[in-house]
């Protein structure tokens, strides 16, 4: 076949052609392999930087957190010894000055607590720590000691240093005897004239005034129960026996009041009332007129009762004869009820403990 010119034109047209094609193609090819290069290399970059980025990151946690660590083990190592310094370490003593000796530690004896009966009013319990060889234990000292709280009345005070061993002692020493221990005002011959205060046996002590060698005018009678009991306190329920008021020959006459310190809690329901205080005019230390009275239970009621006494005996408020009994006291808020006493003690109604 014989190609023409025309033929052959179109056919280098169709080569040219197809041979742009390849080199667009290839173009084409050579750009997108760049882009895919730049990408990643690009891709590279960004993986180094994230890379690196955490590896920072990372060393500074981990240095954040052996600072951490470290800076809290050197704070637990301060506290303990700061626990150490305040605790466990022993405080330095100072060397004593030469000059002055050093002072020694007195162990001082542990004070044992008071029994405290239930009415508040303390128990009668020796105590002391001193010295039997002591001055303390001497009458002079113990009269002067105990002179100004009788003086002033102060009665917890003469109360706490009545049951002192050395007190108990003194007043011991002079049963039987008749005698007492005496400071104050005299007369001429020696005798108690005056102001003075007195320790007698069993306890008992009197503070007041005085004529010629007895208690005349006013004062004030104590007698406190150590240890001791007696016909009126043989189960312990009285604690301390006093009488303040007037006096003539040695006993309670005139206007006075008796007082006992009751403890309450050594009361049963079965023994009813009992007598703890009795204002009124008193002769040779028996009651002697209209009296009054109040009484105390175990459960600590108080109630009042008034009486009518001469010398001693009571008049009766109603003829209890046929069973032996006598209704001595009548109770104040209702006059139909009475306290009552055997027959043959409506004698002698008084201050026994005082009376010759």
């Amino acid at each position: 076949m014989k190609l023409t010119d025309s033929d052959n034109d179109k056919k280098w047209e169709e080569q040219e052609e197809e041979t742009a094609g390849v080199w667009q193609k290839a173009l084409t090819t050579k750009v997108l392999l760049g882009v895919i290069a730049v990408l990643l290399i690009f891709i590279l970059v960004l993986l180094t930087i994230v890379v690196n980025s955490r590896q920072n990151r990372q060393e500074k946690t981990d240095s954040d957190l052996q600072q951490s660590i470290t800076d809290y083990a050197k704070e637990q190592q301060e506290l303990e010894e700061q626990v150490i310094t305040d605790d466990e370490k022993e405080p330095v003593e100072k060397p004593p000055v030469l000059d002055e000796p050093a002072e020694e530690e007195v162990e001082e004896p542990e004070e044992e607590e008071e029994p405290v009966s239930a009415d508040n009013e303390k128990t009668a319990i020796v105590v002391d720590i001193e010295d039997e060889n002591d001055e303390a234990y001497t009458k002079e000292f113990i009269l002067k000691e105990a002179y100004p709280y009788f003086a002033d009345n102060k009665q917890d005070a003469i109360w706490d240093l009545a049951h002192l061993k050395r007190y108990v002692k003194l007043s011991k020493g002079l049963e039987g005897t008749g005698d007492y221990y005496y400071k104050g005002d005299v007369d001429g011959e020696g005798k108690p004239h005056g102001t003075g205060l007195a320790i007698y046996e069993k306890n008992s002590y009197y503070f007041g005034e005085w004529s010629h060698g007895v208690r005349n005018g006013k004062g004030t009678w104590f007698r406190f129960y150590i240890n001791q009991k007696n016909k009126t306190n043989a189960m312990g329920i009285y604690m301390s026996h006093s009488y303040s008021g007037e006096w003539a020959d040695n006993l309670p006459d005139g206007q006075g009041a008796e007082h006992y310190d009751v403890d309450i809690s050594k009361l049963a329901p079965t023994q009813g009332r009992i007598l703890q205080n009795v204002v009124g005019p008193f002769k040779k230390g028996l009651y002697n007129g209209e009296m009054y009275a109040n009484t105390v239970d175990y459960t600590g009621n108080v109630q009042e009762w008034d009486g009518i006494a001469e010398e001693g005996v009571f008049t009766l408020w109603r003829d209890m004869s046929a069973i032996g009994e006598c209704a001595v006291w009548r109770y104040m808020d209702d006059h139909s009820v009475c306290m009552d006493i055997d027959k043959s003690e409506n004698k002698n109604q008084g201050i026994r403990e005082l009376l010759k």
